[in-house]
C-alpha cells in the first residue's frame, strides 16, 4: 500500500493539469467560456493543502526546476520529447475507449516510430512523415466523454488540482491502465525496472515545473485570490480537454500548461 501511495503521488505530481493542444506555446484564457459548475465541497481543507503545496514548491520543486534550466537546451527538449512519446501509452487506450479510432492509429504509428527511429522518442520522425501530433487523453477525460460528472473539486497534497472524476482516473492508471507502469512497476522486466517509471515521472514534473517558473509566477502577481486562479484554470482546462476543443487554449505541443498567457 505504500508502495502503490509513493507511485500515485509521483506519477501525478503537475500531471493533472492538461490543456488542449493547438499551435504553439501560449495558453490564453476567455471568462466567456467558464467550466461546468463544479462545487468546492471540502474548499477550507483545499486551501489547507493547497498552502502546503506551495511550501513543498519553494522548498523543493522550484529549485529543482531552476536547476533543470542549466542543462543543455537540447538535452532538455530530447527529455521532454521521450516523456511525451511515452505518454502516447496511456493516450491510445483512452483515444479506443472513445471511440476515436483514427487518433488512435496515428497515435500508434507516431509511438512506433519515435520509439524506434527517433530513438525512444529523443526525435520526432513520424511528423516529418506525416502524423501529426494529437492531444494528449486520459482516462479522466475518458470518464468525462461517457458523461460522469466531476463531482467536487479536489486539492490532493503534491499531486495539485483534481476533482473526484479525475482522482479515479488517475487511480485507473495504476490499476493496469498505464503500460508503462505495467512494465516498470508491476512486471520489472529484463529491460526496465521501478527506477524507470520513478525517473521518467520525477522528470516530467520537473520538466513541466521548468517550463512555467515565469508563469505561475506570473499568474500568482496578478491574482487576487490564487487559489481560486488556478481552481479555475484547472476546471477550464479539463472541461475544454474533455469536449476535444481548441476554441480557448492553444499550447505548441500538448504539454501540460506550456505556457500561461495571463494578460
Amino acid at each position: 500500500m505504500r508502495k502503490i501511495t509513493l507511485i500515485l503521488f509521483i506519477s501525478i505530481m503537475f500531471f493533472n493539469a492538461p490543456v488542449s493542444a493547438g499551435t504553439d506555446g501560449e495558453i490564453s484564457l476567455s471568462k466567456k467560456n467558464q467550466p461546468e459548475k463544479v462545487k468546492d465541497c471540502f474548499e477550507k481543507l483545499n486551501r489547507g493543502i493547497f498552502a502546503f503545496n506551495q511550501a513543498l514548491d519553494d522548498a523543493i520543486f522550484e529549485p529543482l526546476a531552476r536547476g533543470y534550466r542549466h542543462i543543455p537546451s537540447p538535452i532538455r527538449s530530447g527529455a521532454s520529447n521521450v516523456l511525451n512519446n511515452l505518454s502516447n501509452l496511456v493516450t491510445i487506450p483512452n483515444n479506443l475507449l472513445q471511440g476515436n479510432l483514427g487518433n488512435a492509429g496515428v497515435n500508434g504509428a507516431r509511438f512506433v516510430l519515435n520509439s524506434t527511429v527517433g530513438v525512444l522518442g529523443i526525435f520526432d520522425p513520424a511528423a516529418a512523415l506525416g502524423f501529426e501530433k494529437r492531444d494528449k487523453e486520459d482516462y479522466g477525460q475518458t470518464l468525462g466523454r461517457w458523461g460522469m460528472g466531476p463531482g467536487c473539486y479536489l486539492v490532493l497534497p503534491i499531486l495539485g488540482p483534481s476533482t473526484a472524476r479525475d482522482a479515479v482516473g488517475s487511480a485507473a492508471s495504476l490499476l493496469g491502465g498505464d503500460p508503462w507502469y505495467n512494465v516498470t512497476v508491476r512486471n520489472d522486466t529484463q529491460y526496465f525496472n521501478e527506477a524507470d517509471y520513478y525517473f521518467s515521472r520525477i522528470t516530467n514534473g520537473v520538466d513541466f515545473r521548468a517550463k512555467n517558473i515565469e508563469s505561475f509566477e506570473n499568474l500568482e502577481e496578478n491574482s487576487i485570490d490564487f487559489y481560486a486562479s488556478i481552481r479555475s484554470l484547472y476546471l477550464q482546462d479539463r472541461q475544454l480537454k474533455i469536449l476535444n476543443s481548441e476554441k480557448i487554449t492553444d499550447t505548441m505541443d500538448d504539454s501540460d500548461w506550456e505556457e500561461i498567457e495571463t494578460n
